[in-house]
Formats: C-alpha cells, structure tokens, sequence
C-alpha cells in the first residue's frame, strides 16, 4: 500500500481554468504515479493512444490538440529501460510534431543514470547519450529526481529542474521521533547525500560505511566508520537495485551493534535477488521506498513501506508552468 505523504510547504496549484495551457501526458511506466500527479494539479491526463506491433515497434498518438500548449510527459525510464526510454521519446517527438509550445520530459526515475563516467578504455556514457536522445527528440526541459550523480544536469543543453524525494522520506522519519537517530551512508560516494539527509533530521550524527567494489553489482563491505552501538540506524541511498550494497550493510551495523536498522531510497529498482535480500527476518525493522518506480504484487514484502512522491512532482510542475522558484520547495 502506498501512502500519500503531504507536501512539506503549501500548495500553490488550485483548481486550473479550462483555457489553461498545461497539459498533462503518461507514458506506460507509471501511470498510476501519473494519475495521482493529475489529481493534484486538478487536471485528467492527456488522452493518447499506445501500441506495440507484433515485431516490437512503438506506436504513440496523442489525441487531443496540444498546439500552443505546455506538455508535460510523465515516464520514468524503468524496466523494460529501453522500451520506456524509446517510448518516451516517440511521445515527446509526437508533441513536437503537433505544434506544443513547451515539452517537458518529467523523468521520475533516470535509466542509464550510473553510467555517468568512463571508468575502463572503449566504455560509452550512456547517461549523456540519453541526454542527447531527449534533446534531439524535441524535450525543451527535463525534470528528474534524484540522479544518480548530480553532474547529469550538466550533460543537457536544455532546462533542467533536479528535484529530491528526501522531503517526503523525512517527513515520515520525523513523525516515528527517534531519540538515538544515526544516518549512515553506505558508501564514500553517498556522503554527501547522507549529511545533508542527518542535517535536516535535527542534526543526527553520520557514519559510513567504507566498501570495495570487485565487478557490477557485487560489493564487499569492510568496516564502519563511527559509533552505531545501540542506536538507530537510518541507511540512505539514492536506489536499491540488488540490495547486496544496503543488505551487507546493515549486516555490518549489526554486528556493530546497531538496535534497529532502516534502509531508505528514492528508486525501488529491486533487481533479483533484491526482494530475497531486504526480507531476510531479524535484519530492516522497515524498508522505506518512494513511487518513482512502479512495483509488482511479487515485488512486496512485509518490511516494505512505500510513500508516494506524487505531490512532490505535482508542486514543482506547476511551479516550472508558474514560472516560479522550485529550489525554494527544498529549503
């Protein structure tokens, strides 16, 4: 069960007018997070028409008149990636094509996102190519959450709004008023992610995890750094793909003595064997999770909380279609 979490700052979207020009589009990835964005703005999506032929192309047609209006197209670029990130851009190359004034590309979930660098000789940077794929097919901005790596942004020569699910993570940690709070970051490259989250929990203190990495997705945990002994421990990530990261993890906090453990992330990847992983009993007092990415009924578990970032989204379109600050929303 999701759980609609409020916004952390008043509304600004009230009831459009019909004359509007915001128009609101969802691709197949998510459209249960879309319609929960529409009911937010006041608005119904889009109507549009999908089909796949039987050797596997796409097939998109909007079906209503967008000419001089600002589109907004929802579609994280989850599993299948490709699938969602071709269809994608066919919709935004469909609403060039019929004349919309502004397309944005609303990218919950950022497929390719890791990516970001060559780390070995003859590697490509997919995560630009992607960037350049939504270019070229038409988006004049691109709205994403959570990247990654936040250097992403820089690979577009368009708009581009960065928005963050902490807010709604938060919140919900607030409201359980954990008194012994320890956020850890389960890796060095998540550090910063991690202090910033421990600063907005009233200031709890940070540890980390120090970890060597062997080959994609295997990872080897080898110590902690900083006191967890008796205390809760909040691990923080941006995504969970395997769990083997986060799993191994909170097994180190474990045996370092940690009371409780909670794992949380924007993206719900939950690659195989990630749901295995995250249930083991005695090892998440809970898994927090957010609705970027759509989960199935096997993807469930009993630790599993998901909050919905559907208000979130809903807020910073209407701000970008306002023309008004977004950055301000996560002061």
């Amino acid at each position: 069960m999701i759980r609609s979490a409020p916004i952390p700052f008043p509304s600004s979207a009230p009831s459009l007018p019909d004359n509007q020009r915001l128009r609101l589009f969802s691709g197949s990835a998510n459209t249960a997070l879309a319609q929960e964005v529409a009911r937010y703005l006041g608005i119904d999506l889009g109507p549009m028409v999908r089909k796949q032929f039987a050797d596997g192309e796409l097939y998109v047609q909007i079906q209503e008149s967008i000419r001089g209006c600002d589109v907004y197209l929802i579609q994280p670029t989850c599993r299948p990636v490709n699938d969602h990130l071709v269809e994608l851009l066919i919709m935004i190359d469909a609403c060039r094509r019929a004349s919309a004034r502004q397309i944005t590309a609303v990218v919950p979930y950022y497929g390719y996102a890791r990516a970001d660098r060559k780390t070995a000789g003859r590697e490509s940077i997919t995560a630009k190519l992607v960037a350049n794929l939504m270019t070229e097919a038409g988006a004049d901005r691109v709205l994403a959450m959570d990247l990654h790596s936040a250097q992403i942004q820089g690979y577009f020569d368009i708009p581009f709004d960065h928005v963050y699910g902490s807010p709604v993570i938060m919140d919900y940690l607030l409201s359980k008023s954990f008194s012994d709070l320890v956020v850890v970051s389960p890796d060095v490259g998540g550090v910063a992610r991690a202090r910033a989250f421990a600063k907005k929990l009233n200031d709890a203190p940070l540890a980390i995890i120090d970890k060597r990495r062997h080959a994609h997705n295997v990872a080897e945990v080898m110590n902690v750094i900083g006191d967890v002994a008796g205390k809760t421990a909040v691990l923080v990530d941006d995504m969970i793909d395997t769990a083997g990261t986060i799993s191994e993890g909170a097994k180190l906090l474990r045996r370092e003595g940690a009371s409780k453990i909670y794992a949380c992330a924007t993206h719900a990847v939950f690659s195989p064997p990630a749901i295995e992983r995250l249930s083991q009993p005695g090892l998440f007092e809970e898994v927090i999770v957010t609705n970027t990415i759509p989960l199935a009924p096997d993807q469930q578990f009993p630790q599993l909380t998901t909050l919905s970032v559907a208000n979130l989204l809903g807020e910073t379109i209407w701000r970008v279609h306002e023309e008004s600050s977004v950055s301000i929303m996560f002061r």
